[in-house]
């Protein structure tokens, strides 16, 4: 029997189109839809068959939503990624797949994806638009802004464990979302220290060219204590309520999107005048003008 790897490695020519699909969906990073079964791990609740067939459908629908991205990024990708050493190798790429095959194939599995999730509830839905959009947002040129980046990507890791939440009808604590924001945080920055370790021209990933070594090795150390806060304070509150209002919540996203960008002002040389930069950088403007609108409905109009 063909194994999974050997599925996945490139091909030489005359690659199959399903071949150059399967490769192109990267399954080897569905395991990202465990996720969707976290909330209700942490809330115990694994033993009801109902609860786990609903985060299995919910988890299948992340996954066609993460295929979608992938097609997406690998056409818009495709002409810097011949470039590149090891992504020349991708489908689209290196011209196994032919870009509006891969088009045709992201819409179906975007279409797919959200029509599963729809059978899951309109909030369950509106968390798989969000994740949606947001990601297309993230390949369409977010990803080359520093700091954005990384929220982003950590923001899809708590977006599938709140969906998963959602989904199965139970409750998520706030401390179980910081765990996963923090904790995603955490892996995200790894990984780009490490890639900044292995390509510091910032061949592979050009936003790594604005991230100093020392900021990557601050902002995991921060990521790294607030993951291990929030799990403090999830677990030793566990029986308890914790009562939040949505907006507020919400508004924790750009005021920590805000510390980070500034951070990495300050690393780079910046953040001497701050109440100067926060006009003339627009990723700090529209975090902090961002933040204040939420703050501001969430305490006086919600």
């Amino acid at each position: 029997m063909t194994s999974v790897r050997t599925l996945l490695r490139p091909a030489a020519q005359g690659e199959s189109t399903v071949r150059a699909l399967l490769r192109l969906s990267r399954p080897q990073q569905w395991h990202k839809a465990v996720m969707l079964f976290a909330a209700p791990a942490a809330a115990g609740a694994l033993e009801s068959p109902a609860i786990v067939v609903r985060a299995a459908i919910a988890a299948a629908g992340f996954v066609l939503l993460a295929v979608a991205i992938y097609a997406f990024n690998d056409i818009r990708d495709a002409s810097d990624d011949r470039r590149h050493p090891r992504k020349r190798l991708r489908p689209v790429a290196s011209g196994a797949l032919n870009p509006a095959t891969a088009a045709v194939f992201g819409v179906s599995a975007a279409l797919l994806g959200l029509a599963v999730m729809s059978g899951l509830g309109w909030r369950t839905f509106s968390i798989a638009g969000v994740y949606l959009a947001t990601q297309v947002l993230y390949v369409a040129g977010l990803k080359h802004i520093a700091v954005v980046d990384l929220i982003i990507v950590a923001l899809g890791f708590v977006l599938r464990a709140a969906a998963g939440g959602m989904a199965t009808g139970l409750p998520v604590s706030n401390w179980f979302l910081l765990v996963s924001l923090f904790g995603a945080i955490f892996l995200v920055t790894g990984k780009r220290k490490a890639e900044h370790s292995t390509s510091g021209n910032g061949v592979s990933r050009p936003v790594l060219a604005a991230y100093p070594s020392s900021w990557l090795d601050q902002v995991m150390a921060v990521a790294l204590l607030g993951t291990a806060l929030s799990y403090g304070m999830w677990a030793f509150q566990n029986l308890g309520h914790d009562v939040y209002r949505e907006l507020l919540a919400i508004s924790f996203v750009p005021f920590l999107t805000g510390l980070l960008r500034y951070a990495l002002l300050v690393s780079t040389g910046r953040g001497e005048e701050p109440e100067h930069e926060i006009f003339r950088d627009r990723v700090l403007l529209a975090a902090g003008l961002i933040w204040a609108a939420l703050l501001g409905v969430g305490l006086y109009a919600a």
